[in-house]
């Protein structure tokens, strides 16, 4: 008996849920500035211009960002909060506790988005693989425009003396110029 194809529409362009995002990380000296674009996308129709795709948690000594399904995301900011709570503000171990946690627990293991979280010393991305992952250059971008501005914020920390704003800014000029799930009605926050 031949075997039945499942046809897996691409995320992008499904109309099922929200996608498509750029949060980047930029941290130059003493000064971690993220930023974060506003566009949200149901499959190629735009729908918000101006969501907010990062938060200060905390005390606002942690910024946090995400990509993928909103309401997914915005569990994951209370949870995550709720880590910071319990250890103290300690950024590491709650982002351990947290990684350990969606891998691992029945409902929050479906969830369908990554967190991008820094401090003043640390900058992790969260996924529900139980991935922690810690840039050794202190950038790190996620979303669909992630790629290209991470690429463009690399090439601007090497090669110029612009401080961490500004690179975060023309890192991000460039994905909006590049990916269509971006636009430029960005948000920056900074420690």
């Amino acid at each position: 008996m031949p075997r039945k194809t499942k046809l897996v529409e691409n995320p992008s362009t499904s109309s099922g849920a929200p996608r498509g995002t750029t949060v980047l990380c930029v941290r130059r000296e003493s000064q971690v500035v993220f930023a974060g674009d506003g566009q949200v996308s149901l499959g190629n129709t735009i729908i918000k211009q101006s969501a907010r795709k990062i938060r200060r948690l905390y005390d606002d000594k942690v910024l946090a960002g995400f990509a993928g399904s909103t309401a997914d995301a915005l569990s994951l900011f209370s949870r995550f909060e709720g880590k910071l709570q319990e250890f103290h503000g300690n950024l590491s171990r709650a982002a351990v506790e947290l990684a350990k946690e969606w891998r691992t627990d029945r409902v929050l293991r479906h969830l369908d988005a990554l967190l991008l979280v820094a401090d003043q010393k640390h900058i992790f991305l969260l996924s529900g693989n139980g991935d922690i992952i810690e840039p050794d250059d202190g950038l790190c971008a996620i979303g669909t425009g992630g790629p290209f501005a991470l690429a463009a914020a690399r090439a601007l920390l090497r090669h110029s003396k612009l401080p961490a704003r500004e690179i975060a800014q023309e890192a991000m000029q460039i994905a909006s110029s590049l990916c269509v799930f971006t636009n430029t009605q960005f948000v920056f926050e900074e420690l």
